[in-house]
């Protein structure tokens, strides 16, 4: 036995000081023990007797919280994707890629992000970013090589680096045509996958989202094939398989580089004379996920496959749906800056009313806390179920009722929302813009939040509306059906109002229930507004269930 091993222990509890046991943690005397005399100082002559010694007070000290245990192994994820908030977004994409690997920083995960160095990235980030090196990159298949840089910016525990070049990223917006958009994501995954060979950072698992980055896997498993990042295990996660980045083989093989093998009708090629660099990923990925587990059953059947339907059935075994979540500090009615009154579970059902008021006057509606005002924030497109819309919205104004529409997209829908706006004034607003502070006022002044939509992979909007008390009415599709319980009459639970199949009438039947239970039965809304504000929709739960796929794979 060591030396030091057979020395007395102090007592449990105790903290060795100097020789001697100190007092328990937790606790300071309140009376500081007399000074010695110094050596060779005679002793002061004493005028009275010494008091008795009075008893030390203990006093209890708070003990700080002990730091949460981060579950372990610890993984290292390389996200690779088009977008992220905040420094360029133009849908959901870009909130999974801001919020995701946030939530597994949580999780133990060290996480880096990958995006282009887009132009349009507001200077209050690019004057952040740090210069990290520069290389040459071969790409084409004749050996034309391009300059590749990394820019580097770090926040909230995760480091962004930003792929610079000023021929595929210095010019417009991240999306254009297919014509220029096929030469960028050939690029630039490529180019993600030379930036961690250059830094030299393997991670375990590289995660890549939608057709403009699912070329990497292909790239891993042939070009990169001899470097060390082939140990890394790759995801490829589906966001909307109606994008998939299909052009001509000849504009795709030159641009890419890829060897002549990967150009059969098992990988990339489509229609004998096309590639399809979504499919290309899907092949050579380790796992498929999407956004919700519905979305992950219906792309495997010919009505929502987009024509990869039996592609995605042979796949299945490494195919998994996992739901989205929404970055609770961001969407949080008690802390969010844009909303005229804020208010949390405590107080929701009277400040609902009185930003219900402050809506109604910021947008030129009949100011009235006792209407029904049901909110839309959509992009307006065919997707969304606007023509359902369109087809019943005069039955839905009937003096109780005002709507109000947030959006851009198709103009047949921008000018027949604008109509209805200008026939049903005081009762209909139309706000065809982008305006993210409207869109938190709309969740927190809004009754009901209308998603009707032909399908939808996740859904971010009916998060956002149950975060803010406002009651979802949904198409049960996708992600819809995975997150909003139809309410139950009989048993007073549930989360919303849904209707199954894509028909006017049905989603007009959804309504008039949701107004119903309203106006005649006012308590049990109340009492599921409160329940949604209850739910978890953070991206706690999807983080924890992404890391379990990430160690299954490694």
């Amino acid at each position: 036995m060591a030396a030091d091993e057979k020395k007395k222990a102090p007592e449990a509890g105790a903290v060795k000081t100097g020789g001697k046991a100190a007092a328990k943690p937790g606790t300071v005397k309140a009376k500081a023990a007399p000074a010695k005399r110094a050596p060779g100082t005679a002793r002061k002559k004493e005028t009275k007797p010494p008091a008795e010694a009075a008893p030390v007070e203990e006093i209890p000290v708070e003990a700080a919280p002990a730091e949460p245990e981060l579950p372990t192994p610890r993984r290292s994820v390389a996200f690779i994707g088009s977008e992220c908030y905040p420094f360029v977004k133009t849908g959901g994409l870009g909130d999974v890629m801001y919020a995701l690997p946030r939530a597994l920083v949580k999780q133990n995960c060290d996480v880096k992000v990958i995006l282009p160095r887009y132009k349009c990235i507001p200077w209050e980030y690019q004057e952040k970013m740090v210069y990290r090196g520069a290389f040459q990159m071969d790409l084409c298949a004749d050996g034309r090589s391009f300059y590749v840089g990394i820019m580097e910016y770090i926040r909230d525990g995760v480091v962004y680096d930003f792929i610079d070049n000023e021929e595929f990223f210095g010019w417009g917006n991240p999306y254009t045509n297919l014509v220029d958009d096929i030469p960028k994501y050939c690029y630039f995954a490529k180019a993600a996958l030379a930036a961690l060979n250059y830094m030299d950072w393997i991670p375990n698992i590289i995660h890549c989202h939608d057709w403009q980055a699912a070329l990497v896997p292909v790239y891993l498993r042939t070009l990169f094939d001899a470097t060390k990042l082939a140990s890394a295990r790759t995801v490829l996660t589906i966001h909307n398989l109606r994008f998939q980045g299909v052009y001509n083989i000849p504009t795709i093989r030159y641009w890419s580089g890829l060897p002549d093998y990967v150009f059969n009708k098992d990988a990339l090629t489509v229609n004998w004379v096309d590639a399809n660099m979504l499919k290309g990923g899907l092949t050579y990925t380790n796992a498929i996920t999407t956004v919700s587990p519905s979305y992950a059953g219906e792309i495997q059947t010919p009505e929502y496959g987009e024509s990869l339907d039996a592609h995605l059935r042979y796949h299945s075994g490494k195919l998994r749906g996992i739901v989205n979540g929404i970055d609770c500090d961001i969407w949080n009615p008690l802390t969010d800056r844009s909303l005229a009154f804020n208010y949390d579970a405590s107080n929701a059902l009277e400040r609902k009313k009185e930003n219900k008021r402050a809506l109604q006057q910021e947008l030129g509606l009949e100011a009235d806390d006792g209407k029904f005002v049901i909110g839309l924030i959509s992009r307006l497109t065919d997707q969304k179920g606007l023509d359902l819309v369109n087809a019943i919205l005069p039955a839905v104004v009937d003096g109780n009722t005002q709507v109000v529409i947030l959006g851009t997209g198709d103009a047949r829908y921008e000018d027949s929302f604008r109509w209805y706006e200008n026939a049903y004034r005081g009762s209909v607003c139309s706000c065809i813009m982008y305006d993210e502070a409207r869109s938190h006022r709309i969740y927190a002044g809004a009754d009901a939040l209308l998603v009707p939509s032909r399908f939808e992979p996740c859904g971010l909007t009916q998060l956002n509306a149950m975060r803010y008390g406002t009651v979802p009415i949904v198409r049960e599709t996708g992600g819809l059906r995975d997150t909003v319980e139809p309410y139950n009459m009989f048993t007073d639970t549930g989360c919303g109002f849904t209707f199954d199949r894509y028909d006017a009438g049905l989603l007009l039947d959804a309504i008039n229930r949701a107004k119903t239970l309203y106006f005649e039965s006012r308590p049990y809304w109340d009492g599921m507004v409160l329940r949604d504000m209850a739910r978890d929709v953070s991206w706690d739960v999807s983080a924890r269930q992404y890391r379990e796929l990430y160690l299954q794979l490694t």
